[in-house]
């Protein structure tokens, strides 16, 4: 198993690219996801994390895999181990996306990683994503996924990270299964731990439905551009702990006394830490 993971690192400097276009409909359909009135007409700049919607991973039906993403293998490294999830991720805002337009995606194998821990091996994929509009680079995004063992059901569980309890920005949230399952397929996502309850119980060993990772930090950058005055420049996030469909989790946030940055943080029922951001403004 160490040799084969190690022969992963070959994967790094992998490259692919690809075109998608900033519709109406598809603005039509995230604002409605996310219960907003009104959405960016054609002309307007996308928001600020609005781009996840774009350039999913597109396969046939028989090049998926069980767990319900493509098979590993083409541009992903193919890790020989079971569990998959979003770890976290890096935004630069460069310029606008606009509505109407079409961007073109070129992406990059930045980085493979092998960890070993208390959970067992963990294989980081660091994918590094260039989205160009039609006169210029818009965003620059790096995106962590993380590859595990199946956990030991007899290991303790470790000890969650208590959030902060109060904070200036706050939000409740409470991922129903229909909107786990409108933002998956907004996203073209067939990950089942988002939409199929024997199997994210059953299989993978959950107690439900998985929030999705995206949508958590898509609500992140939400509650900052609501309610800063000023554009967002930069954000990185990191997910370190699931939430579950059914119960109200809290995203919430800290501008600092000069308003050039804030310190973001998302908090399950329990006040257990599930993400923590840092977001830069203009």
């Amino acid at each position: 198993m160490s040799a084969d993971l190690e022969k992963l690192k070959e994967w790094i400097g992998q490259k692919e690219s690809g075109v998608d276009d900033v519709t109406v409909p598809m603005v039509e359909r995230l604002a409605a996801t996310l219960d907003l009135d009104v959405a960016p007409k054609e002309g307007e700049p996308l928001p600020p994390g609005w781009h996840s919607l774009l350039f999913p991973r597109v396969v046939r039906q028989s090049q998926v895999g069980p767990d319900g993403h493509p098979q590993r293998g083409d541009f992903l490294p193919p890790v020989p181990l079971p569990r998959r999830m979003f770890a976290g991720r890096r935004v630069s805002f460069e310029s606008d996306l606009r509505v109407g337009e079409r961007a073109r995606k070129e992406s990059e194998i930045a980085n493979v990683t092998i960890k070993s821990g208390r959970s067992g091996t963990m294989v980081f994929v660091t994918v590094r994503h260039s989205i160009h509009g039609p006169k210029a680079l818009a965003i620059v995004e790096e995106q962590d996924i993380v590859y595990r063992d199946e956990p030991d059901p007899n290991a303790p569980k470790p000890a969650p990270t208590p959030a902060a309890r109060t904070a200036p920005w706050t939000r409740g949230f409470t991922p129903e299964p229909v909107v786990l399952f409108r933002y998956s397929a907004l996203t073209f996502n067939g990950h089942r731990i988002h939409y199929d309850h024997p199997y994210v119980t059953q299989v993978e060993g959950y107690p439900g439905l998985v929030m999705n990772g995206g949508l958590t930090t898509l609500l992140v950058s939400e509650l900052a551009r609501t309610r800063s005055r000023r554009p967002l420049k930069s954000m990185a996030s990191r997910n370190v702990r699931p939430i579950f469909a059914g119960n109200e989790f809290m995203v919430c946030g800290e501008p600092s006394a000069d308003g050039a940055s804030a310190k973001m943080w998302v908090a399950d029922h329990d006040g257990a830490l599930c993400l923590s951001a840092e977001i830069a403004f203009r």
